[in-house]
């Protein structure tokens, strides 16, 4: 399996918590109730996938770490 990188675009995620949802043990809100990665290792790439495609505005994106290649967003 891959390593992912998931990156989170802070001006566009509105704090919906729909990724905390889905992958907890990956993602979480700050204490500005922006989502941030925890642990980017801390579920399978389904539901990491599942996260960043069920976003409403669109903040997450996953990145194949070793292609470069955006593989969800």
């Amino acid at each position: 399996m891959s390593d992912l990188k998931i990156i989170i675009d802070r001006s566009k995620c509105t704090g919906e918590a729909i990724c905390v949802g889905i992958a907890p043990e990956v993602f979480e809100l700050d204490e500005e109730g922006i989502a941030v990665v925890v642990n980017a290792k801390g579920a399978d790439r389904g539901a990491i996938f599942e996260a960043a495609e069920s976003c409403p505005a669109d903040a997450i994106i996953v990145i194949d770490a070793k292609t470069g290649e955006k593989v969800a967003a």
